[in-house]
């Protein structure tokens, strides 16, 4: 008689349940192992944490990080057509009036870096800091901008970094989920398209926690269920899971079993996770959080620490609000001020509990904005600055990554880099470095090809490390 394949896994030995069921008691810390190629790490790594602290709508590099005196000089006047031959802009011509810087800048720390006084407490850790003023990508918009930077694609539907990590190296974390977000500020132009686990196992998707009091829905058992009631409850709906996944040979229902484990593990960790009063009134003070029920990127940021403490593998801080087309001077005294002591806070308290070594901080955005003004009377539009892809800055601290130094330049205008450009490919590439991946070597073949999170592309900033 003739056995169906059906039949075979439900009859064999070892079983697809037997499978699953083996997979859950394994926890969740070497799943890579069996979906990861290669031996990981690939290297001997300096970060085992990242936390990225993405600003969502494009910072101006040219009011906060890159001084330019030029600017000064031709405030008003038309930038010179041999450095806009050829571009392109969302809102303004490509003749636009130049904008100057619209704050005061000054040199900080044994460094010497160059800050604007929007900036104050990062002056105070500026010689941890490792600037890149030289960052471009291909992408124009917010949209695809936002999800080249955080997936290598500006199409949706691809891994997010924190998938891909926690896909190759796993999470110390059993209680808690391997990716983390946080949110804070407003609306993402990119999504949840930027956590997303695209093509890889849906247990490798970025998990927001919610803004608020309340981060977490239902973690909480209802005091007429029993633990025993709610054990054998997970435990029933696991088989009948797993039943169905034999049955149909769906094998992401795997996604649906482990997503009850995880949640069911929380219920004992995310309390304790969200227990900010725990923390001392210095603490709460230095971060600058008024309420520990707020959303804010400050209370994300001391979040983020205690995540890390707790063996998150990726955590991913967005803060939305600085797309200024227009006064952008106004929008970035209200955004700076929110972030700037909370920022700054974080390294410090990384350091002082003894994880900023091995914890990698990046701080950026999706692109930069132009050394000319964006004005327009029809949409209500002075003083701002427009999209521009060219050339941006980010920073990065902690996890091997050589603090109290400025990596490229971009000429007198602020306009393209004319020493040590560097991809957004590139800048994912370091990122997994320093945690032991060879970028090029962390793939997964999907639709009959090889995928990884640069595409064909990126080089590690050995400058950086």
């Amino acid at each position: 008689m003739n056995t169906t394949r059906r039949q075979l896994f439900q009859t064999c030995g070892i079983g697809l349940g037997k499978i699953a069921l083996a997979s859950l008691l394994a926890g969740g810390r070497d799943v890579r192992a069996e979906s990861a190629p290669g031996e990981l790490p690939h290297h001997p790594a300096k970060a085992k944490t990242v936390i990225y602290l993405f600003m969502a709508g494009a910072p101006s590099q040219l009011d906060l990080f890159d001084y330019k005196p030029k600017l000064v000089e031709l405030d008003g006047k038309p930038i010179p057509p041999s450095v806009i031959a050829g571009q392109r802009y969302a809102f303004i011509q490509p003749d636009a009036a130049v904008l100057s810087p619209r704050f005061p800048f000054a040199r900080y720390g044994d460094s010497g870096a160059e800050l604007s006084d929007r900036l104050p407490h990062l002056a105070k850790v500026v010689d941890d800091l490792a600037f890149v003023r030289t960052v471009h990508t291909d992408q124009f918009n917010h949209a695809p901008a936002q999800l080249f930077v955080n997936t290598g694609s500006g199409l949706p539907g691809r891994p997010s970094m924190g998938a891909w990590v926690t896909y190759g190296l796993g999470s110390e974390a059993d209680d808690l989920p391997g990716f983390t977000v946080l949110t804070s500020g407003g609306n993402l132009s990119g999504g949840a398209a930027m956590w997303s686990n695209g093509f890889l196992p849906g247990q490798f998707q970025g998990v927001p926690l919610r803004g608020g009091s309340d981060p977490i829905l239902n973690v909480q058992t209802p005091q007429s269920v029993s633990p025993t009631q709610q054990r054998d409850t997970i435990d029933l709906i696991r088989r009948l899971n797993q039943r169905r996944m034999i049955d149909t040979g769906i094998g992401r229902i795997q996604d649906r079993i482990d997503a009850f484990e995880m949640a069911y593990r929380m219920q004992t960790r995310a309390p304790e996770l969200m227990d900010l009063p725990s923390e001392s009134a210095e603490t709460l003070g230095q971060y600058g959080i008024k309420d520990v029920g707020e959303t804010s990127f400050a209370k994300n940021c001391l979040l983020a620490r205690r995540l890390a403490q707790r063996g998150v593998r990726f955590i991913q801080l967005y803060h939305a609000g600085w797309d200024h087309h227009s006064q952008v001077e106004k929008g970035l005294r209200a955004r700076c001020s929110e972030v700037d002591q909370p920022c700054a806070a974080l390294i410090a308290d990384l350091k002082r509990q003894g994880m900023l070594d091995e914890t990698l901080v990046v701080w950026g955005g999706e692109f930069g904005r132009t050394p000319m003004v964006e004005a327009s009377a029809a949409l209500g539009r002075s003083l701002g600055r427009d999209h521009h892809p060219q050339a941006f800055t980010m920073w990065m601290t902690g996890g091997g990554i050589r603090g109290g130094q400025t990596i490229g330049q971009t000429d007198e205008l602020g306009f393209h880099p004319v020493e040590r450009p560097i991809h957004v490919h590139d800048i994912q590439a370091t990122i997994l470095h320093q945690l032991g991946i060879d970028h090029e070597r962390l793939t997964f073949t999907y639709a009959g090809r090889p995928y990884r999170l640069t595409d064909v592309h990126g080089h590690v900033v050995n400058e950086l490390v």
